[in-house]
């Protein structure tokens, strides 16, 4: 059984091994021991509620309880930026006109901007290979919103998610090669490298900080913006699903698009349900429609998926599924459709 669950001390070499496989890109998730050590405690305290909500970082892990490996792995930052400048491209629009010319130009430019400072952030999202079927990445994904739902009162109003930007076959970047080198004069890996490290003094201190025009750019860069890795597109067609949208702000880096949405707008705010566990024997469901459930205890937070459905107010979970929450009968959980339920069209009939 697959079961996501809050990261714990125990897991560092897990995580580690799942890091090795990411590739360049994920500046959260880099293959470094010290850092990923370093990681690991804070989402430990942030289990813990040792620090503010602002500084906490949510790590979770995917364990396929088979074999004790760990599948995926995902994580939720209180609130980026407070700490070192958190950076976005801002896609605007400058118009230039002459009337006397007879001239009308509208110019899309690139602004760097803070703006997103202070947002709570998903990230870290990465699936192992070997466990890349069925439903787990789409599992492993959501199980941060149900989180959320449970405990809105520790993230801001907005929650972003910074996607991976397109990247060629050979691993480089069209839009760093057309931009971000003439300014850093530096492979896109070791840019990607000190990012991931925290230090982006150097983004301050060598980008200009007048808007950029677009057109300048070469055609292969223009035609990356807003694009996302080819291993990136499921991960965000999930996301839009959920909720959240493309705003016109991308990595300074690749150009991959940032997607937004208020906290309170998710579907997992809006459709989520408080249940009780039963372990009664369960009737036959005809539907085999999945659903996230999880317990509501946040140092221990663990999510399923099960294709029970709640009825009154319960929902019958078999000991196995009780156990990998963690609960025992009567238990609050939280439940969630995985997917999202098309909306029903009622024709209406004229006599």
């Amino acid at each position: 059984m697959l079961v996501v669950r809050a990261i714990n001390s125990a897991d560092l070499d897990g995580l580690y091994q799942l890091a090795c496989e990411v590739g360049s890109g994920m500046t959260t998730l880099k293959a470094d021991m010290p850092m990923l050590g370093e990681r690991l405690r804070v989402a430990c305290a942030s289990f813990a509620e040792t620090i503010e909500p602002a500084k906490r970082d949510y790590l979770f892990v995917m364990e396929d309880t088979d074999n004790g490996r760990l599948a995926g792995v995902c994580g939720i930052k209180g609130a980026v930026g407070l700490e070192e400048p958190f950076y976005n491209y801002r896609i605007g629009t400058l118009v230039h006109s002459s009337r006397e010319l007879g001239v009308f130009s509208r110019m899309e430019t690139l602004y760097l901007s803070n703006d997103l400072t202070g947002s709570t952030e998903l990230c870290s999202l990465f699936l192992h290979p070997d466990y890349r079927s069925g439903s787990n990445g789409k599992l492993l994904s959501k199980s941060r919103f149900l989180f959320i739902a449970q405990f809105p009162h520790l993230f801001t109003e907005k929650l972003i998610a910074e996607m991976r930007g397109y990247q060629a076959e050979d691993g480089s970047s069209p839009f760093y090669e057309g931009l971000g080198r003439h300014f850093f004069k530096m492979d896109f890996d070791h840019v990607d490298d000190l990012t991931s490290l925290g230090k982006k003094s150097f983004i301050a201190e060598l980008m200009p900080r007048q808007p950029l025009y677009v057109a300048y750019l070469p055609d292969e860069a223009q035609q990356v913006i807003g694009q996302v890795h080819l291993s990136t597109a499921p991960a965000r067609h999930l996301l839009e699903q959920e909720g959240m949208h493309f705003e016109g702000y991308v990595d300074i880096f690749d150009a991959g698009p940032v997607l937004q949405t208020r906290v309170s707008e998710l579907r997992a705010l809006r459709d989520s349900v408080l249940v009780a566990a039963s372990d009664r024997i369960a009737p036959f469901d005809e539907s085999g429609e999945l659903r996230m459930v999880s317990n509501t205890v946040l140092a221990d937070f663990r999510l399923i998926a099960t294709q029970s459905s709640p009825v009154d107010g319960q929902i019958v979970l078999s000991p196995a599924e009780q156990l990998a929450l963690h609960c025992q009968s009567g238990a609050a959980l939280r439940t969630l459709t995985l997917n999202v339920r098309k909306p029903s069209h009622v024709h209406n009939v004229q006599p």
